[in-house]
């Protein structure tokens, strides 16, 4: 994630995907929470970075000694502690931090998590304690690049160097002893054209990619002509597919 990405998603409280209907189709063996469970014990205390409103650390992440949530949106942990609640057997607290400045004392966790955020190696190394684990997953460059190409814009669309590269050589400066990166291929199918515009809408896939009004403004309506011709080329018997690239690293210190 870039700084662009980081004040879009400071922008934001809260999104909810929940009402969005689509299949997914894994194509890679690697699940993130898996390779957390795989790193960490009952006793481990964790730092999940960019946690968001906290959805999906309650619900997946494994049982730990504690788990401590941070995000640079205010908004963001109010959301999740509110979120908190509905899980009173989760170890876990949220706090407001930004993870290019991390406030935590040297060799304090045992697993940090990244998920989908903006970081800070040298930060990270520091922060871990040894033998630590970092464990994260992001979105890359070739990303939903078929409708990249045809808007001819879009997230990391334009980077001179993928995410992925630039967080594998940030890992590797920083020292960390062992580094295995993933690529993460996947298949989305979006029921209707209606679930795959909110996709759109509330992501940044597509840089300030705009809902199409009734009056049809000159931009609006060359997107929805945009919109319009990728369906058409990637409406399937199982949706309208949209390729997901993702990556994951598991970094040792």
């Amino acid at each position: 994630m870039n700084e662009k990405e980081l004040k879009y998603y400071n922008k934001r409280g809260n999104w909810n995907f929940s009402e969005i209907k689509c299949i997914i189709e894994k194509l890679t063996n690697w699940d993130y929470y898996e390779k957390i469970k795989e790193n960490s014990n009952e006793k481990s205390l964790c730092l999940d970075l960019g946690t968001g409103g906290g959805e999906k650390v309650l619900k997946y992440y494994p049982k730990v000694g504690m788990i401590i949530g941070t995000d640079f949106a205010k908004e963001m942990i109010e959301t999740a502690r509110r979120n908190a609640l509905k899980y009173p057997d989760k170890n876990v607290k949220f706090t407001v931090m930004d993870s290019l400045n991390m406030t935590f004392p040297a060799e304090t966790f045992d697993l940090i998590s990244a998920r989908h955020t903006i970081i800070n190696a040298k930060q990270i190394y520091k922060t871990l304690s040894k033998n630590g684990v970092l464990i994260i997953e992001g979105v890359d460059k070739k990303d939903c690049w078929a409708i990249k190409e045809l808007f001819g814009k879009g997230q990391a669309y334009s980077d001179e160097i993928a995410i992925s590269e630039k967080d594998y050589n940030d890992i590797k400066e920083a020292g960390f002893s062992k580094i295995e990166k993933v690529k993460i291929l996947e298949n989305e199918y979006y029921e209707t054209e209606e679930d795959l515009m909110k996709l759109l809408i509330e992501t940044p896939i597509l840089d300030n990619f705009s809902e199409i009004r009734n009056d049809f403004e000159h931009s609006g309506k060359i997107e929805k002509e945009l919109f319009d011709e990728y369906v058409r080329k990637f409406k399937t018997d199982k949706g309208i597919l949209l390729k997901r690239v993702s990556y994951g690293i598991v970094a040792v210190k």
